[in-house]
């Protein structure tokens, strides 16, 4: 007997002592990693760690002892106040330096700048800072370094808030969708699925620090992917109830076969979030992270809770309404009108989606910059407050750190980078210390402007024709990193990306057709989840409904998770629908009685999957946050598209279109799949019989 069907034979004897130890798990999970989202970081990330941006900080806090810039901005009203609070923020820890910062244009409010320690967590400081001044009305606490506390702060009240948002939701749509105690199933997978991903994450952050932000990414995939697996085991389990009854055999078929598509479909999400992580950037290494380690946890939750349960109630899980059967039917119907005309399906069907997807082709790049605080955080008051009342549009810093023993060559630098295009004054070079000197440019128009990022490129072909070892940062210098190191990436993680996901469906299907068709439909879906935030954010739409700011583009980073997060669940409907095709196939049917059986068996299941998940990971939407916003918008947009119209509409259409050639793959490679390959049913022979 193999390990698996060793295993599945306790679990069927033992129900309830498995449920025991399953759920003793999963309450050791939640007391260790639970506290993890107060241990993940909440600033940075959308930049590489490695870029040059980051070391000419790195090089100016080892000349100085403190950070580059002040990470907090102290707004105080009345201005005559500002040397008062000044003292009283030099007194708190961690700060290396306070300045004062100006007046406004009228005089009525002041600005104290604190600079904090090379080496202190920022945030920690912020903290106290913030607690310093929580009674004093006259002085706002804002600047970088608090900016990211309060981000920190609203991601875990956006996740209490979607929390409770969805749940009751999500509650009330899995008893009207799995009927009866059938919908504790995904309750339990979910929780499981959460907590457990908690506890990777935990252990992954030990290694490498992870950004909060991957957490609003666990609980929404977590709880989509919990009730999609839960939804698809039961709904096959019920079918072997009604062929084999309440038995072991009905639970061992039940996981050899639909348990074995919840893998196959645990790979496809995992491996296309994974490819995030070749990226350079923190924020989307620790959202591939945490997505691969979702999918995994919740296929392993759910293959391990629901034959426990299956064997718990066995019987009393039957349908009790002849609901699914007569969705089955319509399903089976419609799938056979749509392939009587299958090319002017596909067309129209292709067409319509390009055309939503079209704005995805126009997007422009913006940086995450202070918009995307929420308006009513002192962080953001204070930002504003700098940009109507202090100038604060005057034009985007662009800092050079030099290292240069003569201080001469250094002013020679300083004159001809001042004297660059763009470049709004004349600057001069700082001596920090250690051969270190700072020069501050200041340039016309935003970080991502044309303007700001010529600058920075011209000041770095400067140093390189001038052989001054001259290091660039600032917004600019940081967001033309950011966009080198995603065009130096992007290749490998989209060759990755369709390589992994066509490897593991033809290990599935035996088909290197399907495979391509699969890509290139997922292709679709995204363009049309991706021109959806882009019609909404880029173009400032539906502002008063959403709460953001816009700020004319999108972020690229939000861009590509939403990308990789749709794709991925797009795979993973496809192989629901797939391995029921294959199947049916398998047992003798013809091509397209083949492709409606396994759209009337997964028809409903995939639309009530998608409803579920969309509600899931749409909270996102519910986030005060504007990127997260985003991920949640595309995301609902994508599994909602892809279950309604590329399920239902694309792939029996094109399938009836190809008849046998779906399956087509060349002799070398049958052979090699007929060793390697796994068969998903009961009927392994034959399944690569035909030749076209």
């Amino acid at each position: 007997m193999k390990p698996v069907e060793r295993l599945l034979t306790t679990i069927h004897a033992f129900p309830r002592r498995s449920l025991a130890a399953i759920l003793l798990f999963v309450a050791l999970a939640g007391v260790i990693g639970g506290p993890v989202a107060g241990a993940l970081q909440s600033d940075g990330g959308f930049a590489p760690a490695d870029a040059e941006s980051a070391r000419a900080v790195e090089r100016i806090e080892a000349a100085t002892g403190q950070q580059a810039s002040a990470g907090l901005v102290l707004l105080v009203e009345p201005a005559a106040d500002a040397g008062a609070v000044a003292d009283t923020l030099a007194g708190i820890d961690g700060l290396a330096e306070v300045t004062p910062g100006g007046t406004s244009t009228d005089g009525s409010s002041a600005l104290v700048l604190g600079t904090v320690t090379a080496g202190v967590d920022d945030e920690v400081v912020a903290h106290d800072v913030v607690e310093a001044f929580a009674d004093d009305e006259a002085v706002t606490v804002g600047g970088s370094a608090v900016a990211g506390l309060q981000l920190g702060e609203q991601v875990e009240q956006d996740l209490t808030r979607a929390e409770l948002l969805a749940l009751p939701i999500l509650v009330l749509l899995s008893i009207l969708i799995f009927g009866g105690r059938a919908a504790v199933l995904p309750l339990v997978v979910g929780i499981a699925t959460v907590l457990g991903t908690f506890l990777v994450l935990t252990g992954a952050n030990q290694v490498y620090g992870l950004s909060i932000f991957a957490l609003n990414l666990v609980i929404g995939l977590g709880l989509g992917l919990a009730i999609d697996y839960s939804l698809f085991l039961l709904s096959r389990y019920r079918e072997e109830l009604q062929r084999q009854g309440p038995t072991a055999a009905a639970v061992r078929t039940t996981m050899a076969t639909a348990g074995r598509t919840v893998v196959y479909s645990a790979a496809t999400v995992a491996v296309a979030l994974a490819t995030l992580a070749v990226f350079p950037m923190g924020f989307l290494r620790s959202m591939g992270i945490a997505g691969a380690a979702v999918a995994v946890v919740a296929a392993a939750a759910s293959l391990l809770i629901a034959p426990a349960i299956f064997s718990l109630w066995g019987a009393r899980l039957a349908r009790r309404t002849r609901g699914e059967a007569a969705t089955e039917g319509r399903w089976y119907r419609f799938s056979h009108a749509v392939m009587r005309r299958p090319g002017l399906v596909a067309t129209g069907t292709a067409a319509v989606m390009l055309v939503l997807a079209a704005p995805a082709l126009q997007a422009s790049w913006t940086p995450v910059d202070g918009t995307v605080v929420p308006t009513d955080l002192s962080a953001r008051i204070v930002s504003d407050t700098l940009e109507a009342e202090y100038d604060g549009d005057a034009g985007t810093p662009v800092t050079v750190a030099v290292s240069s023993d003569d201080p001469a060559e250094v002013a020679a630098f300083a004159t001809d980078a001042s004297a660059l295009p763009g470049v709004l004054a004349p600057a001069q070079a700082t001596e920090l210390g250690s051969g270190v000197w700072q020069l501050d440019l200041v340039v016309d128009g935003d970080p991502a402007g044309n303007a700001a990022q010529d600058v920075v490129a011209e000041v770095r072909d400067l140093a390189g024709s001038t052989g001054a070892d001259a290091l660039v940062t600032g917004p600019a210098a940081e967001f033309v990193d950011q966009q080198a190191a995603i065009a130096a990436s992007l290749p490998l993680a989209v060759g990755l990306l369709v390589v992994l996901t066509m490897l593991v469906l033809w290990l599935m299907t035996g088909s290197v057709v399907l495979p391509v068709k699969a890509v290139v439909m997922n292709v679709l879906t995204v363009g049309v989840a991706l021109g959806a935030i882009a019609f909404i954010y880029q173009g400032g739409r539906l502002t008063g409904l959403l709460g953001y700011t816009p700020n004319g583009g999108i972020e690229p980073t939000n861009f590509l998770v939403a990308a990789a997060l749709v794709f991925a669940l797009s795979t993973d409907y496809g192989v629901f629908l797939l391995g029921r095709i294959k199947e049916a196939r398998d047992s003798g049917l013809t091509e397209r009685e083949a492709v409606a059986t396994g759209l009337g068996r997964t028809g409903g299941i995939v639309t009530a999957a998608a409803i579920l998940l969309a509600v899931a990971i749409g909270a996102f939407s519910t986030s005060e946050i504007s990127f997260m916003q985003q991920i949640g918008i595309a995301t609902a947009v994508g599994v909602l598209v892809d279950a309604f119209i590329v399920r239902s509409l694309l792939v029996p259409a094109l399938m009836g279109l190809m008849g046998k050639w779906n399956w087509w793959a060349p002799m070398w490679l049958r052979r090699v799949h007929d060793r390697v390959g796994l068969s998903e049913g009961e009927k392994p022979a034959d399944r690569l019989v035909l030749t076209p």
